[in-house]
């Protein structure tokens, strides 16, 4: 682990080992922290805080570019660590440690131009002598829960907004696979974070609880499912410590008659069945007008046909595994309770430990489970009929969650309807719901999560206001 500048192991000496999700093999073990760990790590990143907070923006941002500069240099490496850490195919490993070329100076970009604000004198009676200078400061210490699924884009989306606002940053990466975190730590130390400012702490459950309800931790930013989310909202509660929970989703994916049919086609793939179907974002309901179901249905068949796990190190994969066989198991019995409930398997729908096929379900109704809130997390293609605009939207929106939602059509009205009337907190238009830019405001409503994050609005949440009033001034 990195606890206040240095690579340690746990008080305890205790390990967990790290698991090739494909192969099953043993590629590694880390620390287990206990919760003396954690209260070395805290105690360490609140005086770390005050020593970065203290280095100008501009110096910050030259630590974190060198940052991207290290990660340039390793970006091959890194790829491997997270493709064999995740079980993600090597080329969207890859993809996914480029984003940081992105994100990072994005973020740089913006906190360069988050600029602090003057009320001037005379805006109400009584205060024409009267200036008000609001300004925005650290919150402290960050802490930065990491999911398994993106851990280096959603690390980016955390840990490094939290840092340029002077934050100290203090990563738990997911338990089964950290490693890609705990390496991307280390290469934000070398590039010139001082200890304490950054650290990753490899930490079981119970040891992420004891994180959470700690009072030293300024912020939680957290990604994960919506029972996590919830459970971590009611601990944080108890110190009234702000957070950000970006949650699950069952997002619809809506084909009106007038769709493009190539391009509904092209957004299955990387909308539903990229890294097994393990995203919050991912399209998870198929809401297709009944004249355009056959042609759907037969188009999705064969996208689903075509895909069978492989060796995800090898250039060509596209589809592997999904996270661990417990995730595996869950989807299978997912898709066997739908079947159940009268929906029919077109295709796929078999397990082979931490593989699971892509599936197609037909004859599925808007009252089964998995049309409204049982979200499938895995390689799974619902597919809902529908006739009027009306029931489209009333499917779509009868769920507890909001994340994001797609359409497809030509009809300039309807899209402006249907955008202004779906209850979520992004509407793609033509494309896919798994559309995330770093700029964009990215949260849900309802049980999708609490906050908003990205290059637009996370040093807000970062970040807290306080009110210099300068009386007399003028």
């Amino acid at each position: 682990m990195l606890i206040n500048g240095t690579l340690t192991d746990s008080v305890s000496g205790e390990t967990m080992e790290v698991k090739d999700p494909y192969f099953g093999e043993i590629i590694d073990s880390v620390p287990k922290a206990t919760a003396e760990d954690l209260d070395i790590a805290i105690t360490a990143a609140c005086e770390g805080q005050k020593v970065w907070a203290a280095v100008p923006l501009h110096e910050r941002v030259k630590v974190l570019l060198k940052f991207v500069e290290l990660v340039r240099e390793n970006h091959a490496s890194l790829a491997e660590t997270l493709c064999r850490d995740n079980g993600k195919p090597y080329a969207q490993a890859y993809g996914e440690i480029g984003n940081l070329f992105v994100s990072v100076p994005a973020f740089c970009e913006k906190a360069k131009h988050y600029y602090e604000q003057v009320i001037p004198t005379g805006q109400e009676p009584g205060q024409e002598h009267t200036l008000q200078y609001v300004k925005r400061e650290p919150v402290g210490v960050v802490l930065c829960i990491i999911p398994f699924n993106f851990p280096s884009n959603l690390m980016s989306q955390k840990a490094i907004p939290a840092l340029l606002m002077g934050n100290a940053a203090l990563v738990l990466p997911p338990s089964g696979n950290p490693l890609t975190n705990m390496r991307l730590c280390q290469l934000l130390s070398e590039a010139g974070v001082p200890a304490g400012a950054i650290q990753c702490v490899t930490a079981p459950g119970a040891v992420k609880e004891a994180a959470v309800t700690d009072p030293r931790i300024g912020f939680i930013s957290l990604t994960g499912s919506t029972p996590v989310g919830v459970h971590v909202a009611e601990l944080a509660a108890q110190n009234l410590t702000p957070c950000a929970l970006e949650l699950g989703g069952n997002d619809p994916f809506i084909v009106f008659e007038d769709a493009d049919m190539d391009t509904v086609l092209g957004e299955v793939f990387p909308g539903r069945l990229v890294n097994a179907g393990q995203i919050c974002c991912a399209c998870k309901r198929f809401i297709i007008h009944r004249s355009r179901l056959e042609e759907f249905t037969k188009g999705v068949c064969a996208i689903a046909e075509g895909l069978s796990s492989a060796d995800p190190m090898l250039p060509d994969t596209k589809f592997t595994c999904l996270i661990n066989e417990k995730a595996a198991i869950e989807v299978e019995r997912q898709v066997q309770m739908t079947v159940d409930q009268g929906a029919r398997v077109l295709v796929g729908g078999h397990r082979d430990g931490t593989k699971f096929e892509a599936t197609v379900l037909a004859d599925v109704t808007p009252d089964m489970d998995i049309a409204k809130d049982m979200e499938v997390f895995g390689p799974v293609i619902p597919i809902i009929p529908f006739d009027t605009e009306e029931e489209a939207l009333a499917i779509a929106n009868n769920s507890i969650y909001g994340l994001a939602s797609c359409i497809f059509t030509e009809n300039s009205r309807r899209i402006a309807r249907m955008a202004t009337r779906l209850e979520a907190g992004d509407v793609i238009v033509n494309g896919a719901s798994r559309l995330r830019t770093f700029e964009m405001p990215f949260g849900g409503w309802k049980m999708s999560g609490l906050g908003t994050e990205g290059v637009m609005c996370t040093f807000d949440e970062m970040t807290r206001t306080k009110v210099v009033i300068l009386k007399d001034m003028v």
